[in-house]
């Protein structure tokens, strides 16, 4: 005898199945004999999800049973973990599927793929907001980190992964952070340099490669990394990459030969500007503020005054955009703008 159609709806994202019938479509399919047997664990034998897993023996892929998830959080914390959410009925699903078990079996174990059938476990699918299926969502620490709704094509699904998954040079950076944080400077910068071998435009490396440079007393390279850095990944670091660039732009004169240039032309705006950068790279950051707003007043409708108007907002950055010395020169700044 035919068996019954299951009912479902696409949804809005492409290539996805409306979750909504979920729990219609569950209590349907449950009362089919034969439809949906329990998931086993595919981990090797002796072994669970939750349990600590030795390198040589580390699962790719495991079937999540209802009430499982726990320890799926659990194994996130020690490795990525790639949740597929899905259902047999659901066509996309059986698209997208074998793409992600392809993957994690090429990943050998860097990350796991945990596929939980949603008719078996509502509840999961409806705890993480799980609306259109297949959903894809990736775990780190217990939480999700990323996630997208529908089949995507392999190299699509593919350079997501790259986000979530530590790469070669990833792992050699992690492996430099001893080394970073007190080793000898040139065995760190060896490490770094062996990152950007993988990867040339590691943002973490050239910072950091960068800020041994700056200890070094080469500011030159120091700027020479910096630029080097994405510009989306300078934005993701901006305070330290704004710190190590004011560091580095400092001028070589003392601040008190920087105080008597400005005396000397009290009207000129370049001796205070480099004065201003000297302050903060020195840590004086509302003196800094204050030469800088200076200059506003000063040259508020001039190039000079534009200039220290954007010196002022990488400061606010550096010290933080919501801070309450920010605010104050914020509130400073814009008197001085339209008045």
């Amino acid at each position: 005898m035919e068996s019954p159609q299951v009912p479902y709806a696409l949804s809005p994202s492409r290539g996805s199945v409306d979750a909504s019938t979920i729990t219609q479509t569950s209590q349907r399919l449950d009362l089919r004999k034969g439809v949906n047997p329990p998931c086993r664990s595919r981990l090797p034998r002796g072994q669970s999800i939750g349990k600590p897993m030795s390198t040589e023996t580390l699962a790719t892929k495991v079937d999540v049973a209802a009430g499982g998830f726990a320890a799926v959080l659990e194994e996130s914390r020690r490795r990525p973990v790639v949740v597929d959410f899905w259902a047999p009925w659901c066509a996309p699903c059986r698209t997208l599927g074998p793409v992600l078990e392809r993957l994690a079996a090429q990943g050998g174990g860097a990350w796991l793929l945990a596929k939980v059938n949603v008719d078996q476990d509502p509840e999961v699918a409806g705890r993480f907001g799980v609306q259109g299926i297949p959903a894809v969502k990736a775990f780190r620490n217990g939480q999700v980190v990323d996630e997208f709704v529908g089949a995507v094509p392999e190299s699509q699904a593919r350079r997501w992964l790259e986000r979530i998954v530590p790469g070669p040079a990833d792992l050699a950076f992690a492996e430099a952070q001893p080394l970073l944080a007190g080793g000898p400077p040139e065995a760190a910068r060896q490490a770094l340099e062996r990152v950007l071998v993988l990867a040339p435009t590691h943002a973490g490396a050239l910072l950091g490669l960068a800020e041994l440079a700056l200890q070094a007393g080469r500011p030159g390279e120091a700027l020479e990394r910096l630029d080097r850095i994405p510009s989306a990944e300078a934005e993701r670091l901006g305070r330290r990459v704004a710190a190590v660039r004011l560091r580095a732009s400092a001028p070589a004169e003392s601040l008190a030969e920087l105080r008597r240039r400005v005396e000397a032309s009290p009207g000129e705006a370049e001796p205070r500007l480099v004065l201003a950068r000297a302050l903060a790279a020195a840590g004086q950051v509302p003196a800094a503020l204050e030469e800088l707003l200076e200059l506003v007043r000063r040259f508020r409708r001039a190039e000079p005054g534009e200039e220290a108007r954007r010196a002022m907002l990488q400061l606010f950055e550096l010290v933080g955009a919501r801070s309450e010395l920010a605010d104050t020169y914020r509130t400073k700044l814009s008197r001085e703008l339209y008045r």
